[in-house]
């Protein structure tokens, strides 16, 4: 069975963006840029909550295209387009977009059926509100957390409404020049 692993960078203290969805703590080089990207290049269905969806979809499409575009742009573009995306949302349809799944209803049911089918990991991009309810019904099998230099003191939890006790095993841990730490967990089941 396919693991769905969210990608997420983190505060210190815990936070994935501020009270307002700001994210410009976050720090990221080509370094990062180089790494995450081999990592992800492996991985064959992303998936989002609509408002990370859309962001993305606003920019990845072309991003490569532009006429200064960098070469991450160009490699994370390309990969964007051809991936399976999956979108958790109550509010969108999927007409008109490629290679994109909606989903709206029965959340538990329909990630269990995308669990099961062929492929690689599910990569789960940012989307706090999606992790949550994901969280919430057991379904995260491990978290790649980039966890920032810096402390926010308040802000948007990455492990909101967490009711029982979950145990992780690291795999591994990677620290980055610019002083951001790479954390790599499984959940135990």
């Amino acid at each position: 069975m396919r693991k769905i692993i969210s990608f997420m960078h983190i505060s210190l203290d815990g936070f994935v963006a501020g009270l307002n969805g700001e994210m410009d703590w976050i720090r990221v080089d080509e370094e990062i840029f180089d790494y995450v990207g081999k990592r992800i290049s492996r991985g064959d269905t992303a998936l989002y909550g609509r408002v990370t969806f859309e962001m993305m979809e606003n920019y990845w499409p072309s991003a490569g295209d532009k006429p200064d575009a960098s070469r991450h742009d160009i490699e994370h573009s390309k990969w964007y387009n051809q991936v399976h995306k999956v979108v958790l949302s109550k509010t969108m349809t999927g007409a008109g977009l490629s290679n994109t799944e909606v989903i709206s209803d029965n959340l538990a049911d329909r990630i269990h059926e995308i669990k099961q089918r062929p492929g690689n990991e599910i990569l789960l991009f940012g989307s706090p509100s999606a992790t949550h309810s994901l969280i919430q019904l057991n379904l995260v099998d491990g978290y790649w957390l980039f966890v920032n230099p810096v402390i926010l003191g308040r802000g948007i939890p990455l492990f909101a409404g967490v009711k029982d006790t979950v145990k992780l095993s690291l795999l591994d841990t990677r620290q980055f020049a610019c002083g951001v730490t790479e954390l790599n967990y499984m959940v135990d089941r």
